[in-house]
């Protein structure tokens, strides 16, 4: 969804007919000419209703940005705190070594796609000068800004380009953290100096939690009145869907596997994470989800083959969300037992595939996150498909 209209224009008449508040306030402000410290500075903010990942505090020419979860088994310790100071005000006491960012952001690397559509939704791609690399994009308004030669590429994880960020000059690197230094991105930018977040959204447990940190990234542009429509607006789209499939009794509720036999054992999401979640919404029973191993477990679970089997063999449907395949043979070649599970012989195997950019760049990883109400509408369509008779897939796509 992008930006608003009247939204738009709202902005462009207060810009004009009251300087102080655009120069102060407005997202498209750049720098507070006459600091006084009594004005507040922010008056649209943002408050996390479902999001736990991450807190927003506001001051009057500050905000605190803190980051709690950024990564599978992290702690108190590894919680991350970010100053965002308005362009032109002081920098508050108190906060020895807390990152400073002046906002609003002008110039941004932008280290995962489903940070994308949160620019595009708020209107602000015009301020993306990079990403880690652009052979994945969904984005239409990004895939036009790379094609037309205006995005740096620096690269991925530790492997990042340090040289070439800092050349852009950019004022904010938003990236992901798995936990492990030698595999992340931040820790060497950090080390050169550079202006970069860590954004945690991959570790909500719930669909709406996910798209709320529309909210994170709007708090660097003071893009807040923006990015609270655009989440009000997905949260009261997808709490409607659930709500078609809350009645349907747990007897008339089809079984759902998940994923695929990697390496030596089956990754099955737990009882408390996102897809287990998004499942329980849509109205179905994921397969192995509700055992004593994973019940409590936010993360995976590994089985091993033969577990996965003897609980999911008969299962209505198989989600296995794999890579590079065209139909149901291909996918069988991947593994030969897998003939042995119902869903190939019913049809009912669907991969996530639908939209993927030529290079295989899965848009329910990107635009998916922003609007889980188009993959819950998917999965009710296919799991009830009287409920939303009128429904076109869009994320999913049936194997023959």
């Amino acid at each position: 969804m992008k930006v608003r209209v009247s939204l738009l224009v709202c902005c462009v008449l207060l810009f004009l007919l009251s300087p102080i508040a655009a120069q102060d306030s407005s997202p498209s402000a750049v720098c507070v000419t006459d600091y006084d410290p009594s004005v507040d500075y922010f008056p649209d903010k943002s408050s996390v209703e479902t999001a736990t990942g991450f807190s927003i505090e506001y001051f009057n020419h500050y905000k605190v940005l803190s980051v709690n979860t950024p990564w599978p088994g992290s702690t108190e310790a590894d919680a991350f705190r970010y100053l965002l100071v308005q362009c032109g005000t002081p920098t508050p006491e108190g906060f020895d070594g807390v990152p400073v960012i002046t906002i609003p952001t002008q110039r941004m690397i932008a280290m995962s796609t489903s940070y994308l559509p949160h620019l595009a939704q708020l209107g602000l791609v015009d301020r993306l000068i990079g990403v880690d690399s652009a052979f994945y994009i969904n984005t239409p308004e990004v895939i036009a800004k790379a094609e037309a030669g205006e995005l740096l590429e620096v690269g991925f994880g530790s492997g990042v380009n340090v040289e070439q960020v800092l050349d852009s000059e950019s004022d904010l690197v938003m990236t992901y953290g798995s936990g492990t230094p030698e595999f992340d991105a931040h820790p060497v930018l950090i080390a050169a100096g550079v202006p970069v977040v860590v954004n945690g959204e991959w570790m909500e447990t719930t669909p709406v939690g996910r798209t709320e940190w529309i909210k994170f990234t709007a708090a660097f542009f003071n893009a807040e009145a923006a990015a609270n429509q655009v989440f009000a607006d997905e949260a009261a789209r997808y709490a409607e869907l659930s709500g078609l499939a809350a009645g349907i009794p747990a007897n008339e509720q089809p079984t759902v596997l998940w994923g695929l036999y990697y390496g030596d054992s089956w990754a099955i999401p737990g009882g408390q994470s996102f897809v287990a979640a998004i499942m329980q919404d849509a109205g179905a029973r994921l397969i192995l989800s509700d055992s004593a191993e994973a019940a409590e477990v936010s993360g995976s679970v590994l089985f091993d083959f033969e577990a996965v089997l003897d609980a999911g063999q008969a299962a209505d449907f198989w989600l296995p969300g794999a890579f590079g395949v065209t139909d149901l043979a291909s996918f069988i070649a991947q593994d030969e037992r897998y003939a042995e599970f119902a869903a190939t012989e019913s049809g009912g195997v669907w991969n996530n595939d639908a939209r993927v950019n030529p290079n295989g760049g899965n848009d329910i990883y990107e635009n998916g996150v922003t609007n889980p109400s188009g993959v819950l509408s998917d999965l009710i369509h296919l799991f009830h498909p009287d409920l939303l008779p009128d429904h076109e897939m869009i994320y999913l796509r049936q194997l023959q």
